[in-house]
């Protein structure tokens, strides 16, 4: 048991529950923490003064209170124990989320055997309408699958089964939240159940190509991406990847078209195009990157406009695919390429 909870909720009736607990018994690090008491807001407040972190209201609704330490990963959630430890527990949604241990005693209370179900690997629902509560738990079932190595039982599947329709229901950013903690495997599992189709997805013949979950999220949605609250960054990296085009052939000239699509991510669209062979052809080209280029646009004598940036790429090319080397080699091509354009 944490000693900072027993030193400012000893004298009352507290209880840790949740992931935490779960997290304990499988010995497994403990980030967070969610704490079910009478007064959640003065229990925050009187926690931060005492430990230091920041409080703010979780949900004004359900009157719960998180407070984020101060340079560490950790949140500890403040809830109104409400009705009681079992009324509270039997809003959890899978039985080893269902374990409450008393702040102050250290007594472990589980009234759905949750810690059977962890021992023998089982992920159970608490109720029969876990999933119309809560549809993100729909995304929970397959996580926890996933993250422990562990099964549904035969009643909680089929409980998903019947709600699955309602997976798109829970806001983008929780939905995403989920998925980008999901491996390959999970993401099998999500289109096992039907629920990655109902959520614009697909399996991909490279799933497995980059382990790495922004990567998984852009092969499995594709163009679909876009429907959720993705970072701009993730954008980027998305269309990067979608307009890559396997290179020709590892000649210099190719790799630099391919790397001119693709930087900074050219390793990663490698493995979305199925080349992966090529990643030390586009290791070394990076290396090789000049310093500077050989001119710059007012170099050129040239009126400002969309010709000066299509010249500058050709040299680029051209100076990447070896035919060009100086400054004078790059201004001689410049004024071929004014005077081709001049008579077309």
């Amino acid at each position: 048991m944490d000693e900072r909870l027993r030193e400012v909720l000893g004298d009352e009736d507290a209880w840790v529950v949740g992931g935490a607990v779960r997290d304990e018994l499988l010995l497994r690090p403990v980030l967070d923490l969610d704490v079910a008491c009478a007064e959640p807001r003065d229990a925050a407040n009187r926690f931060a003064r005492r430990f230091g972190g920041s409080v703010f209201p979780l949900s004004e609704r359900h009157g719960a209170w998180r407070v984020v330490a101060d340079g560490i990963d950790e949140t500890v959630d403040f809830t109104p124990v409400g009705d009681g430890i079992d009324a509270d527990l039997a809003t959890r949604d899978f039985t080893f989320n269902a374990i409450a241990v008393h702040v102050r005693t250290g007594v472990t209370h589980d009234p759905h055997d949750g810690r059977a179900d962890l021992a023998a690997g089982v992920i159970r629902a608490v109720s029969e309408s876990i999933f119309l509560d809560d549809p993100l738990r729909l995304l929970r079932a397959v996580r926890f699958e996933d993250e422990l190595d562990f099964g549904m039982d035969d009643r909680t599947e089929a409980l998903l089964f019947a709600s699955a329709a309602l997976v798109t229901q829970p806001a983008g950013e929780r939905t995403l939240a989920e998925l980008e903690r999901l491996s390959p495997t999970g993401y099998r599992r999500l289109d096992e159940v039907g629920l990655l189709e109902r959520l614009g997805g697909g399996l991909h013949e490279r799933l497995d190509a980059l382990d790495d979950p922004d990567f998984r999220l852009v092969v499995v949605f594709g163009d679909n991406l876009r429907q959720l609250p993705i970072s701009n960054e993730l954008k980027r990296y998305a269309a990067a990847l979608r307009r890559a085009r396997r290179p020709e052939d590892p000649s210099p000239r190719s790799i630099h078209r391919f790397r001119k699509d693709t930087e900074p991510w050219a390793l990663d669209a490698l493995a979305y195009v199925g080349a992966p062979e090529l990643v030390g052809v586009v290791e070394a080209a990076r290396l090789a990157d000049p310093s500077a280029p050989l001119v710059r646009g007012d170099e050129l004598g040239l009126e400002p406009g969309p010709a000066i940036g299509r010249i500058l790429d050709v040299i680029e090319e051209e100076r990447a695919a070896g035919t060009i080397s100086t400054r004078e080699d790059a201004l001689a091509l410049a004024r071929a390429l004014v005077s081709a354009e001049v008579r077309t």
